[in-house]
This record gives C-alpha cells, sequence and structure tokens, in this order.
C-alpha cells in the first residue's frame, strides 16, 4: 500500500501519479490520478482530482465539499450541463442571496451533497437548537466547504480517495465529513462511504441529501427511471400533474417546469436497494445502490427544460425528502447525533456500458419489488400528516 497527500499544506497544485510511482494495482499499468487548480473566472482555485483506473474516470471537487463533478466509461458520460459550464468556486457562492435560494450559483455537480445540518428549501425554522441555527438556506452549507486534507491510498484491491470536509461555527454545529472513495482495480464503479461526526459537546441534528444529477447522453427523449418502489407521491400539484407517466422523460423542453416525486422504496434482506437510470433503448445506463436503514428517503427531480437551461434528471438518497426542515423533524425524518457520535452510509454508483449489464440491475430491481405494484398517492399528504 502507497498513500499521497493530493490536499493539504504545501501541497502543489498540479501533481500526477501513475503505475510508475506506485505498481501495485491489481498488476495493472493503466491507471493514473491528476490534480489540476483551475486559474481563471469563477472556477479560479477550484482543485480538480482525476482518477481513472482504466475501467472509469471520475472528476472529484475537494474544494466543493468533496463531491463528484462527473463520471466517464468507455465513452459514456454521467454529468450534466448546468448553465454554471465548470466548478464555482465557493467564494462566489452567496448562500444567503437570491432569497435564500444562492446555492444555484454554484451547482454543478453529477453529486452535490445538502446538508450537513439542514437541506431543502429556505426559511426560518422556528424550533432550530438556538437563533444561530434558526435562517435555513437552500440545500446547506457542506457543498461549498473545501476539503481541509485529501488522500490518495494506492492498493492491490483499488484507488481510494479519502478527504474531511467540516461545517463548523461558534455557538452552533461542529459536524466533520470524512469521505472515501474507492475504484476496484477492474470495475467500472464508484464505491462512496460518508461519515458524519458530531465533535460538539451536545446533540446535533444532521440532515444530507445526495443530489445526484445526469443529462445528455443517458437522459433522453423516452428514458426512464426504475427503483422498487412501495409508494410514490408528487411534493406538489405540478408534480402530481405527470403522475401517471412519473418514470418516463421528455427531451429538452422548452418552458418545462420542475417535478419532484417522493418515493419509499423496498429493500432485499439487508435492507439495501438499487435506483436506476437508462437510456431509450436501455442499452446503456447508470445505477445506484444504497442502504435504507441510513438513506430511507428517495426523490427524483425530473428538470427538463431545454439543454441551455439545464436539463437532467436527480435521483436523490437521503435521511430524509427535501422539505423545508421543520415539516421533516415534526415527521421525524431529522437524524440525531449524539455529542461524540457519528452516522455513516454507503453507496455504489455505476455506469453501465451494455444491454445486459442493464438487464442485470433491472433484475435485482425486480426482485425487490418481488411483483408488488407501487402505490401512487394523490399527494405527500400522509408524509406530512399532522400539519397545517
Amino acid at each position: 500500500m502507497k498513500d499521497f497527500v493530493l490536499i493539504g499544506p504545501d501541497v502543489p497544485s498540479q501533481l500526477e501519479w501513475t503505475a510508475r510511482d506506485a505498481p501495485g494495482l491489481g498488476g495493472s499499468s493503466d491507471w493514473h490520478v491528476r490534480k489540476i487548480t483551475f486559474q481563471a473566472g469563477l472556477a479560479a482555485g477550484v482543485d480538480v482530482i482525476e482518477v481513472d483506473n482504466g475501467k472509469l474516470k471520475v472528476c472529484l471537487l475537494p474544494t466543493r465539499g468533496m463531491g463528484i463533478w462527473k463520471m466517464e466509461s468507455a465513452g459514456i458520460r454521467v454529468g450534466w450541463d448546468a448553465p454554471a459550464e465548470y466548478p464555482v468556486h465557493p467564494m462566489y457562492v452567496n448562500l444567503t442571496s437570491r432569497n435564500g435560494l444562492g446555492w444555484l450559483d454554484g451547482f454543478n455537480e453529477l453529486l452535490c451533497r445538502c446538508g450537513l445540518s439542514f437541506n431543502g428549501p429556505p426559511g426560518i425554522d422556528p424550533d432550530a437548537a438556538s437563533p444561530i441555527e434558526s435562517e435555513i438556506t437552500l440545500h446547506g452549507q457542506i457543498a461549498n466547504r473545501p476539503a481541509e486534507w485529501v488522500k490518495l491510498i494506492v492498493t492491490e484491491q483499488g484507488l481510494s480517495i479519502r478527504g474531511l470536509t467540516r461545517e463548523v461555527t461558534l455557538f452552533g454545529p461542529n459536524l466533520a465529513l470524512e469521505t472515501e472513495y474507492f475504484l476496484p482495480a477492474d470495475r467500472a464503479e464508484l464505491h462512496l462511504t460518508d461519515t458524519v461526526r458530531n465533535l460538539a459537546g451536545r446533540p446535533a441534528e444532521m440532515q444530507l441529501l445526495y443530489h445526484i444529477n445526469v443529462g445528455t447522453p443517458l437522459l433522453e427523449a423516452g428514458s426512464r427511471w426504475q427503483a422498487p418502489c412501495r409508494a410514490v407521491y408528487p411534493r406538489d400539484p405540478r408534480a402530481a400533474e405527470g403522475l401517471d407517466t412519473f418514470q418516463e422523460f421528455l427531451g429538452p423542453t422548452a418552458g418545462y417546469a420542475e417535478q419532484v416525486y417522493l418515493c419509499q422504496l423496498r429493500g432485499d434482506e439487508q435492507q439495501r436497494t438499487t435506483a436506476l437510470l437508462t437510456n431509450a433503448a436501455a442499452s446503456s445506463g447508470f445505477a445506484l445502490d444504497f442502504d435504507l436503514n441510513t438513506l430511507p428517503c428517495f426523490s427524483v427531480w425530473k428538470n427538463t427544460q431545454l439543454e441551455a437551461d439545464g436539463y437532467c434528471t436527480g435521483l436523490e438518497p437521503g435521511t430524509n425528502f427535501p422539505n423545508f426542515k421543520a415539516i421533516e423533524r415534526k415527521n421525524g425524518r431529522v437524524v440525531s447525533i449524539p455529542a461524540g457520535g457519528m452516522w455513516s452510509t454507503r453507496m455504489t454508483l455505476s455506469v453501465l456500458k451494455s444491454a445486459g449489464e442493464v438487464e442485470q440491475f433491472q433484475q435485482r430491481i425486480a426482485a425487490i419489488q418481488h411483483g408488488e405494484t407501487p402505490v401512487l398517492q394523490a399527494s405527500q399528504a400522509e408524509l406530512t400528516r399532522g400539519l397545517e
């Protein structure tokens, strides 16, 4: 095993490692890890770590909460074309601007974490632990916090990138996010492990939603998403309009207004589940495997507006649904981490390059679904029962 520091004090902005530096990657020499730093525009100062195991290339963003900018395998790009063409440095993102929607100014990633103290829409939380925690901005702060350190570890089994990001304030939360990305030596898949530690001397509330966003070429007219659904709830009347076709996608559509579906999923014996997005021909796709014990809520964001405006869809496992935090707290969907305690989850992201690979995931979903028909609800009223 060999390890190298990618982000830390006195680390150069341009770095590269290959099999010459650490030959023991399952006998493979077809891999590399590069770090670059953007020099111009809103991306100036953003570090990008490109990890390529020969089967899958992943671009990580330590400057933006250890998010994932994009992935590529066998010429299949997984990501989207946001209005912000390149990753935006957090210094240019004012979370309180645009009536608390300033988070949107930097939104660009394939995988963007929403949290850690809160996510969902902005507002004033009447039941916050203290006044310093009452103002909520869209989707939280962690995606606009740079990692304090990042390391590369090379073993016979694969490539591991580990990093630490913190969300901390005096008289408020003190949360540390420990992230590990692992690329196996011989597969087009990425394993993610996140651990959130409460370093404060009192319990802390925690919300975490993985905003995983995919556009062309996988998303197109006739694309579909699949998961073993127990029940599906439209977020609002606009989503209810498309409930009959909630699994289907349009091509780029002028004037399209977003639709969001909140889903309760089924899991296997270990409560792991799978979500899948395929192109129209089901000849390629993108899959998530995650743990319902730690991420019990799943949301789908359909945003098939014109490509110039950000044509994409979001597959979003989370500790909660993306409602206002006070609503999620009253419905028991806000995690509480004791002082000195931790929360952890694991997820696998896979790029599917053939109809055969797509069919394997479809069969897994069908096995978990076990012939049960999903219940389509008229609204999310049952998810928010007891509220005015």
